[in-house]
């Protein structure tokens, strides 16, 4: 990874991040490597990829969108409308183009660990999950949520989409597509059907 260890991307989001920010960092990638175990996914990769994670959380719109120019990334109209969503895809560019890694598993975890996809790799269920179940959340549901991780991701997957969605349209917010199609992709592989 560049000559990137644990302990530097540690002191690079203590610098990047505030407080309560690293601090979240820091118990998904713990997470995320206790995910990784359960489901049969590479420790070393979730744990770091749960540091990273949130790299971008902490700068400005203006900075996300620069790096996000800068590694090409031109944002949906959707994804214009829904600041939050910026430092995941800003995240992954920053990964790439600022520290030089060029784990495509990783960057991907990053990218998509807000909205997640249809087709997520291992990897990037973990850091989604890791996400919702991080020590310090405490969000209605948050057991229900860590017992699901216990014993089905795709489970608790749908469990974080009818917790997201919800809210997303219960606030006029934008619902990101791939949200949308993970939803669909995971009621499908399930047996559910259309109205």
């Amino acid at each position: 990874m560049n000559g990137w260890t644990d302990e530097k991307i540690i002191e690079l989001i203590r610098s990047r991040l505030k407080p309560d920010r690293f601090e979240h960092s820091l118990n998904v990638a713990v997470s995320a490597r206790e995910l990784a175990q359960r489901f049969g996914g590479d420790e070393d990769k979730a744990y770091t990829a749960g540091l990273l994670h949130d790299v971008m959380k902490n700068a400005s719109h203006i900075q996300q969108l620069e790096v996000m120019q800068k590694a090409g990334i031109i944002p949906t109209k959707t994804e214009l409308a829904n600041t939050k969503l910026w430092h995941a895809m800003a995240g992954a560019a920053y990964i790439k183009t600022e520290m030089g890694i060029d784990d495509e598993e990783i960057i991907l975890a990053v990218r998509y660990h807000t909205t997640g996809r249809a087709g997520m790799t291992l990897l990037e269920k973990i850091v989604y999950l890791a996400d919702f179940i991080s020590a310090e959340r405490n969000y209605p549901g948050v057991e229900e949520m860590r017992k699901l991780c216990e014993k089905s991701m795709d489970d608790a997957i749908i469990y974080a989409l009818d917790f997201c969605i919800p809210n997303l349209v219960k606030s006029r917010r934008v619902v990101h597509p791939d949200s949308i199609d993970l939803y669909n992709e995971k009621i499908i592989n399930q047996g559910g059907q259309s109205i």
